[in-house]
């Protein structure tokens, strides 16, 4: 018998055990699926910066574009001031020798008529140095508006390289620009693309005639029919089987969505050369706008 409740105790101390082992291994459960949670947590937020980074990457590389297009500019201007500066001193000199040849020439009593003619002359060439100094006067103040919008562009790219969110408002971006990134995405479509310009007429710079022929393009725009030339390219470019085009009276954007793959979204702001781009190759950024390239199409009428 006490054999019996020897073993009974032992049991029970044996039962306990196990029980105060349970909870532990129940607790272990719990710390780890706390563990696995915030590990998740954490691979979300670096998914996400990921690809924030990736957007801001695209972002700076516009403004650089930008900047390096006015840097372009300036070079120009700069030459164009080279050249000036060069007509204004062979014209100095081409002055300098006719006053020499007229003193020479009243040194040695040339005739009346003769003189005139050369003071004429002398008249004429001073003019036109006039009218050079005053182009050297314009293009300096050019020169200084654009290193201005330069030094703006430069501010601009530093401050985007550090912050979250850039500020479109005066950011300037000329259409040349966005029409040629438009042709650059256009040239790589497989399938389908949906386009939107302003006016026919810049349809001319997306090269439409090079795309591939298998590629259906869905084009909306705005079309004056009382211009022979609006007229002519409309009769062009539905010539070819595989573009449809809509009349689009809001001249508010530039659009291009190729393959479902790619998107580029500009809206036109106040200022002619500012707008505020969207260039999006991200599956959700895709998912969203493809619904404003959508109403701008279906906004569209059909052309009689």
């Amino acid at each position: 018998m006490e054999n019996m409740d020897e073993l009974k105790s032992q049991t029970k101390t044996k039962d306990d055990r196990i029980s105060t082992l349970l909870r532990k291994v129940e607790e272990l459960n719990t710390k780890i699926k706390t563990k696995d949670q915030v590990i998740k947590t954490k691979d979300e937020m670096i998914d996400n910066l990921q690809k924030s980074m990736k957007l801001k990457e695209d972002q700076i590389q516009t403004l650089k574009d930008s900047l390096k297009l006015k840097s372009e500019q300036v070079n120009t201007l700069d030459s164009s001031v080279k050249i000036k500066d060069e007509k204004i001193e062979a014209l100095e000199k081409s002055i300098e020798l006719r006053e020499k040849r007229i003193k020479t020439l009243v040194e040695t009593t040339v005739g009346k008529d003769a003189l005139v003619e050369k003071e004429k002359l002398v008249d004429d060439l001073e003019k036109k140095l006039e009218i050079l100094n005053n182009e050297l006067i314009t293009a300096d103040e050019d020169l200084e508006a654009m290193e201005k919008e330069n030094e703006k562009l430069r501010s601009q790219l530093a401050a985007a390289s550090g912050a979250k969110i850039i500020d479109w408002t005066e950011i300037e971006i000329p259409k040349s620009r966005i029409l040629e990134k438009m042709r650059e995405i256009l040239m790589k479509a497989l399938h389908n693309v949906t386009i939107a310009v302003p006016n026919i007429k810049d349809l001319q710079e997306l090269y439409l005639y090079e795309v591939r022929s298998s590629v259906n393009m869905k084009i909306s725009c705005y079309i004056d029919a009382s211009l022979e030339e609006d007229a002519e390219l409309l009769e062009e470019f539905e010539s070819l089987d595989n573009i449809s085009i809509r009349m689009y009276e809001g001249e508010d954007r530039y659009v291009i969505d190729r393959d479902g793959e790619e998107l580029l979204f500009a809206v036109i702001g106040k200022n002619s050369n500012n707008h505020l781009i969207i260039h999006t190759r991200d599956p959700k950024h895709l998912k969203l706008y493809r619904s404003l390239v959508m109403e701008g199409w279906l906004r569209s009428r059909k052309i009689e």
